[in-house]
């Protein structure tokens, strides 16, 4: 048997993808380091399997989704939270022919800049950092995979190629946001805009199924949500009640499967109408591509705002919410007094990156528990 080589699947690349659709050949030229070619592997797929390789990878197991790290053995870390984003991205990616595996090293490398404490934890560090440059855990991920993680002896970080470090960069201001000092085009390309959309509705989803499994929320209170009501009547349909085991389970799967099935039919549309004819055009257009359709949006829109009501912001969790403000705050403060107190690795990049970046640096690659032990070793 002849193996199948990195030629051969670059040919059946360009056999099936889209011609909007970011290929994986010639890639390798955007890496900011030259590197050899591997004769298995194309290049997005050598992305995927370094994020997958990194140490902030693996941290996310120990970090919060929703719920504190270690709360229940069911509920989501910030780890099950990106492989299922993953899954997702990869199912919308193949239904719209796009390149899969781009979507997934875009979708796994998402929240490697997520602080511990999930997004409470961020948005401490957000308000810590106000005056220091700020901080948001997109930009973070790509400090990351660009400077802080150690893997080679020749250069800092994991050296990707610049279309899985362009589709981190969510948010751009047109004519201004830039990355290697070159301006990015408006909008992402279609792989990091599925990846962008799976993880809204992969924690609308998996944060209902965890709501319900703390009991935090109940059945009865996402009943008044027209989109909870639908998936509700997907479980009746299949012979599940209202206090069966396998009713709320049921209807969860049913809430994600209608947003994947609209987000990809609405999608579908419209590339249909803009008609793009390659990758580039996509990032030139006014608007995204990859969305919910208006009615979908409006009743996922209802969905977040009650998430943020009763779960998010919730008095079950509004300790978490200080808790992460004021222990990130008082290692924050401490590490700049005594840059001493922090590991090599963050002291050395003090001249280069400056002190508050340093330290914000350090508290965002912990872990929840290491959070806490150095807070409590410090305090």
């Amino acid at each position: 048997m002849i193996p199948r080589s990195r030629q051969d699947l670059i040919r059946l690349e360009n056999d099936s993808l889209a011609p909007y659709a970011i290929r994986s050949e010639g890639a390798a030229s955007t890496r900011l380091h030259p590197e050899p070619i591997h004769p298995f592997r194309t290049d997005f797929q050598r992305d995927r399997d370094r994020v997958l390789h990194s140490r902030a990878f693996r941290r996310l197991e120990y970090k919060t989704q929703v719920f504190l790290s270690g709360s229940g053995d069911h509920l989501r870390n910030r780890l099950t939270h990106t492989i299922e984003v993953a899954a997702i991205a990869k199912t919308i990616s193949n239904a719209l022919s796009l390149n899969i595996d781009l979507t997934e090293a875009i979708a796994l490398a998402h929240d490697l800049g997520h602080t511990p404490f999930g997004h409470a934890g961020e948005r401490a560090m957000a308000v810590i950092m106000a005056n220091n440059g700020g901080f948001d855990h997109n930009l973070q991920a790509l400090r990351v995979i660009d400077h802080l993680e150690i893997k080679y002896p020749e250069y800092d970080g994991i050296n990707l190629t610049i279309a899985a470090r362009q589709g981190l960069i969510k948010h751009r201001t047109p004519g201004m946001t830039a990355l290697d000092g070159v301006l990015l085009p408006p909008k992402p390309g279609l792989e990091a805009q599925v990846a962008d959309l799976a993880d809204d509705l992969t924690y609308y989803g998996h944060d209902v199924d965890d709501g319900l499994d703390s009991g935090i929320l109940t059945h009865e209170m996402l009943s008044s949500l027209e989109i909870w009501q639908r998936a509700c009547e997907l479980a009746k349909q299949h012979k599940y009640l209202p206090g069966d085991d396998r009713f709320l389970p049921f209807a969860v799967r049913s809430l994600i499967d209608m947003m994947v099935g609209d987000a990809i039919r609405n999608s579908a549309k419209q590339i249909e109408a803009a008609a793009p004819a390659s990758p580039e055009e996509v990032m030139q257009l006014p608007k995204m591509l990859i969305s919910f359709s208006p009615e979908f949006r409006k009743l996922t829109d209802d969905l977040k705002k009650f998430l943020y009501e009763n779960l998010y912001f919730g008095p079950e969790l509004s300790k978490l919410n200080e808790l992460s403000m004021s222990r990130l705050s008082y290692l924050f403060d401490t590490y700049c007094a005594h840059p001493e107190e922090m590991g090599s690795s963050a002291r050395n990049r003090i001249e280069s990156d400056g002190l508050a970046r340093a330290v914000a640096d350090h508290i965002a690659g912990m872990t929840d528990n290491f959070a806490v032990s150095e807070y409590l070793r410090l305090k």
